[in-house]
């Protein structure tokens, strides 16, 4: 998701500071002590966000209802990281009416200006009370910026396993790749963003649109465009324009907009 990852729903990196060591007299002593202070090995991040639909790769999984979302990220220095996200659904058979990603993964630069992020994705519905949506995704992508510009491209793929079930009621596998474009706007909070991704497979946005899907069915579009900015704080705003491909059907896969409060931590 990953919108959600994601779009979400998403890893934070912790950078590695070192500090010189000089002579000081003994009244300098305390400042001293503290810049040697080593940074942790560990840092803890995370955000609760309230969203007016919650839509992943352009479906939404609210019903076009708001959804309440949050999750938690440890992360070495390493660069690996482990961590959950978690959001409110439109409750079903399947899936009830909650999701949980639990996910970890590495992320660092493996170029000048060039970020690789990699890990292992496992949704999980724990409210489903008939058969088994819980499915894995692992998942890549590598960013980088161009002055106030960050690019992404990112790729997802699950293979054949039990929580993933064609219209034939057999297994079946689904790839997702994407981009994303993040313009900060100079001298202001604003940053204006845009996306673009395709899916090919079960989960493609409007293959149980119909009653009989067909191949053409089983692929399709997302893409949305939007702005956020930093309000107070921790807490950020944010509004976008979603839409997918195919056909339209309300409250699940027609273009919307979507807007999000969150805080941060």
């Amino acid at each position: 998701m990953l919108t959600s990852v994601r779009s979400l729903a998403a890893a934070s990196i912790l950078v590695g500071c070192a500090f010189a060591a000089t002579p000081a007299f003994a009244d300098d002593a305390p400042a001293a002590d503290a810049a040697a202070k080593p940074m942790p090995a560990f840092t803890v991040t995370g955000n609760v966000s309230l969203v007016t639909d919650y839509r992943f790769r352009g479906v939404s999984l609210s019903g076009g209802d708001p959804a309440i979302q949050g999750g938690i990220t440890v992360t070495h220095e390493t660069g690996l990281y482990v961590g959950a996200w978690s959001s409110s659904l439109a409750h079903t058979p399947v899936y009830g009416d909650q999701e949980l990603d639990v996910f970890g993964g590495w992320s660092g630069e493996v170029a000048s200006g060039l970020t690789l992020d990699a890990g292992l994705l496992y949704y999980v519905y724990p409210s489903g009370h008939v058969g088994d949506g819980n499915y894995w995704e692992p998942y890549a992508s590598l960013s980088g910026s161009i002055g106030p510009a960050k690019l992404k491209v990112g790729v997802a793929y699950d293979w054949k396993q039990k929580g993933l079930i064609n219209n034939a009621g057999n297994h079946d596998d689904n790839l997702y790749v994407y981009s994303n474009l993040d313009v900060a706007v100079p001298g202001t909070p604003l940053t204006v963003s845009g996306h673009i991704g395709y899916t090919d497979g079960v989960l493609a946005p409007c293959y149980y649109c119909t009653g009989t899907p067909t191949f053409d069915d089983r692929t399709g579009w997302d893409w949305s465009i939007g702005a956020s900015a930093t309000v107070l704080g921790p807490i950020s705003v944010g509004v976008s324009y979603i839409g997918v491909s195919g056909a339209s059907v309300d409250g699940y896969t027609d273009d919307t907009i979507v807007g999000t409060l969150t805080a941060s931590f």
